[in-house]
Order: C-alpha cells, then sequence, then structure tokens
C-alpha cells in the first residue's frame, strides 16, 4: 500500500485557502515548552475540532490530549464536540445552533493535561451516521441524501473551524470521508474544512495500520476473563462458550483465545465452503434473495469433536471455546429475524446470544453422540473492555496518533488522510482513497489472513484435535 511517510526535507507552498472567517485570537503559544522545530507552519489553520464516534476504546483520552495540547503549544484553539456527531447532523442556523459547553467545549491546557491514562471518553460518544442515506459517489449530488452531511459543515463553519480530527471506527472513516467528498461539490470559492481520520477499534479489523489503540487492553482484560472462565470449567467439568466483540474480523476473538489459553477459537475466517448454506432473506424492499449462512450443526460437531477428545484421550471434562461475535450475523434467519439495526445499518449482535446457542446445541450433541452429560455454557465478553484503564502501549500508540494528527494538518498540510503508525511508532499517512471503495465508498476491513503466522499461532495453541485440520 502507498502510504504517505513524515518529510524533514523543505516543502513547498501549501496553496491552500486561507480562513475566511477567523476564530477568537487563540492564545499564544507555550514558550516552554521545547520541540523539535519543523520545517513548515500551516498558518491557514486556527481552529480544530475532534470528534469521538462510535464504541468506546481504552486511550481513547489519550489520542484526545495529545492532539489538543500540541494544537494549544502553537497558539491554536480545539474545540471537542460532544456525543460524536449527534449533535452536528441536527445544526441549523437559526433554531438549532451549537451551545458552547452543551453541544461542544472549548478545551484549555489543564482540560486535557493528566487524562492519558484515564477511562472513558472526555467529550463522549455516539453512533449517529450523518452519511446514512449515501450509496455511491452519485449521491453526494443529491441534496436530499447530504442534508445531514450539509448540517455538520454548516455548524463547522458557523463555529470557524479549520480543520476536524476524526476519530473512529471504519463507519467513522466512512464519514469523514464522506465529508471530504461532499466538500468537493461545494460552488468554488467556498470554505473548506480540512479532514484527517484516527482509526480506532478493540477490534483491530482497520486497513492501513498493524493495531489501533485499545487493542492490546482489551485483549488482556478479556483474556484474564477467559482464563478464570478456564479455572472454574476446570473446577466444575463443564465447557464454557465465549462470544468476544468482532464484528468483522476475528481479532480480538484471537488475541483473547490465544492469551486466554482457550481450547478453541473460532472467527469469520475460519468459516469453510462446506459449512455454509444459501437461505432466502427478505432484503430490505422485502423481497426475498438469497444469502449465505452458517450451518450451525457444522461448528457444533467440531465442538463437540473437541470435548470428547478431550475427555477420551486427555481425561479433561473441562474447557473454553472463545468464538467471535461476526459469526452471529451469518445465523439462519430464524435466529435474527426482528433484531434491530444500528445507525450504521448493522444487526444488533449483543442482542443475539450466539454463546449460548451454541452451548445448548452442543450439550445436546454430547449427549447423542456419547451417551453422558456435560454442562455447557453460554456467555458475551467484550463489551466491559471498552473503557478499562488502558495499558502503557495502548496509551503509547493514541498518543502518537494524536501529535499524528496535529503534523498532518499543521506540519504536511494534509488533507483527506488517516494517521498510521509503522515499526517503533514511526508516523505515516494513508490516503482516504486507498483504504474506502471508490465505487460504493465503503471502508475496507482488514481481515486475518487463513494460512497466516498469526492465524497458525492460535492453531498450534489448541487442543491437539484442533491443530490437525491445519
Amino acid at each position: 500500500m502507498a502510504i504517505r511517510r513524515v518529510k524533514t526535507g523543505p516543502r513547498s507552498g501549501n496553496g491552500r485557502n486561507r480562513r475566511e472567517t477567523r476564530a477568537p485570537r487563540p492564545p499564544a503559544p507555550n514558550p516552554h515548552r521545547a520541540r523539535p522545530a519543523p520545517t513548515v507552519m500551516d498558518e491557514s489553520i486556527h481552529r480544530v475540532g475532534i470528534i469521538f464516534a462510535g464504541g468506546p476504546a481504552p486511550a481513547a483520552n489519550a489520542v484526545i490530549s495529545a492532539a489538543t495540547i500540541s494544537f494549544l503549544d502553537t497558539g491554536r484553539e480545539v474545540i471537542g464536540f460532544r456525543d460524536g456527531y449527534r449533535h452536528l447532523e441536527n445544526y441549523h442556523p437559526v433554531t438549532a445552533r451549537l451551545q458552547r459547553d452543551v453541544h461542544y467545549r472549548v478545551f484549555t491546557a489543564h482540560d486535557v493535561t493528566g487524562i492519558r491514562n484515564t477511562q472513558g471518553i472526555l467529550i463522549g460518544t455516539s453512533r449517529a451516521n450523518p452519511g446514512s442515506e449515501i450509496r455511491g459517489p452519485r449521491d453526494l449530488d443529491d441534496p436530499q441524501r447530504t442534508a445531514r452531511l450539509r448540517n455538520c459543515y454548516a455548524a463547522l463553519i458557523d463555529l470557524g473551524v479549520d480543520a476536524l480530527i476524526s476519530i473512529g471506527g471504519d463507519d467513522t472513516l466512512k464519514t469523514a470521508n464522506f465529508l471530504l467528498e461532499y466538500q468537493k461539490h461545494l460552488p468554488k470559492g467556498a470554505k473548506r474544512v480540512r479532514i484527517v481520520h484516527v482509526p480506532k477499534t478493540i477490534d483491530n479489523d482497520y486497513k492501513g495500520i498493524d493495531f489501533t489503540f485499545g487493542y492490546f487492553t482489551a485483549v488482556d482484560f478479556l483474556a484474564k476473563e477467559v482464563q478464570n472462565l478456564r479455572a472454574d470449567a476446570e473446577a466444575s467439568n463443564r465447557y464454557y462458550i465465549a462470544q468476544a466483540m468482532g464484528r468483522k474480523a476475528g481479532w480480538l476473538c484471537y488475541g483473547v483465545g490465544i492469551a486466554g489459553e482457550a481450547n478453541m477459537i473460532f472467527s469469520v475466517e475460519d468459516i469453510e465452503a462446506g459449512m455454509l448454506f444459501n437461505e432466502m432473506v427478505p432484503g430490505p424492499d422485502g423481497r426475498r434473495h438469497s444469502e449465505k449462512r452458517l450451518q450451525l450443526d457444522a461448528l457444533v460437531s467440531r465442538i463437540v469433536d473437541l470435548m470428547i477428545w478431550r475427555e477420551d484421550k486427555e481425561g479433561k471434562q473441562f474447557g473454553v471455546v472463545v468464538l467471535a461475535e461476526g459469526l452471529a450475523e451469518l445465523l439462519p434467519e430464524k435466529y435474527i429475524q426482528g433484531i434491530d439495526k444500528d445507525e450504521h445499518g448493522h444487526i444488533s449482535i449483543g442482542k443475539i446470544d450466539l454463546g449460548y446457542i451454541m452451548a445448548q446445541m452442543a450439550e445436546r450433541e454430547f449427549k447423542t453422540r456419547t451417551g453422558r452429560k456435560r454442562k455447557v455454557t453460554g456467555l458475551q465478553i467484550g463489551y466491559e473492555a471498552r473503557c478499562a484503564p488502558p495499558h502503557a502501549f495502548d496509551v503509547m500508540l493514541g498518543s502518537q496518533l494524536g501529535i499524528g494528527a496535529y503534523r498532518a494538518l499543521v506540519e504536511e498540510s494534509l488533507d483527506g488522510h488517516m494517521v498510521s503508525v509503522a515499526g517503533q511508532f514511526d508516523l505515516r499517512y494513508v490516503p482516504f482513497r486507498q483504504l474506502v471503495d471508490p465505487k460504493t465508498l465503503r471502508t475496507q476491513v482488514r481481515l486475518i489472513q487463513p494460512g497466516s503466522d498469526f492465524h497458525r499461532l492460535a492453531r498450534f495453541l489448541e487442543s491437539k484435535t484442533e491443530v490437525a485440520r491445519v
């Protein structure tokens, strides 16, 4: 993937318009905080907005703090929008203007000092989706479908925002790209708000970065839960089937299973063709169409194979299985019909107890095949890790990404780029166009590659009946 690396040599002029409406004069730069002087400082940015959207992640405040301090130290203003895009998308210049300390806050150094290790999100979050009506590039010319994007843009202009730092998952990246593309359709001479994005998800399924902040904290937190379940399982001669978060990819499921010493790990990447069948399901328009769905019996059979092997070959009547929650989206229609969808069109996986379903089926199958009873309990894990105290690695990673957002805007004069790191936190900047499908405007998810070293790591560590399948 072609990416933009931090430059150290001289740059030519950035060619961008000066702000048309200046924000209130920012405080003077901090003369006591020394830092390497960049070759170029983009003076077109005076006021910056920060928005956090989607699910929480540990070290969120490290990103917000590091980015804000960087701008404040160079005499710029930073405002934090509360609750994601919820208030921005409902903005109106007369009836619904944004109010300070209600819908946004103007940060001071005191607000963001000493918070890098704190839990939660300083400015809150939501899943509000101002681009929910956009299905492709042509919709960006439709005033009705872009109405809420227009509200967001108008609110930013009203507040004198020159640049927006977007922090969130792949859906939030999609929204950031919508705002970028929407502005390309504005009349010539209209003010542009520059946008950079910081990738966030404990699922770690982001294309363009190796690990997202909060991932390792979530893995460690949930791995300890799996270790506790394993001890409980051994003490009571039972099995636990834990449904771990991870809608589209198995990074969290695998990390938790490896670190927690689970006996079996299974994610969407592990589904083989023979485990799927075609089912006619109703679409959004009410018409029925064919979709691939998971044959639960095939997965249950693998779990029961594990149980029988451990009992007959090792004399162990206990164990823990970790499943990725994304498997729930492939369940037969009878299990997911009527389940609500969120603002981005995803079914509410938290309302589908995959672990419970699989546990009931595995318990019955084990008795049918062996004539013996074995207690199998299903449960969900994941939400309790989203605001866990961040580990040092995630604090460092989040801090570098926050500073990277500052450097992307001020030192690199970038627009429409995602901040990334490689190696020993070396900053990289990836253009949105490399992360978003230009035909659909959808983001691309990074899956675990079957047969990769990370994928095989789990196979080596699982119970031997599973290793034999590699």
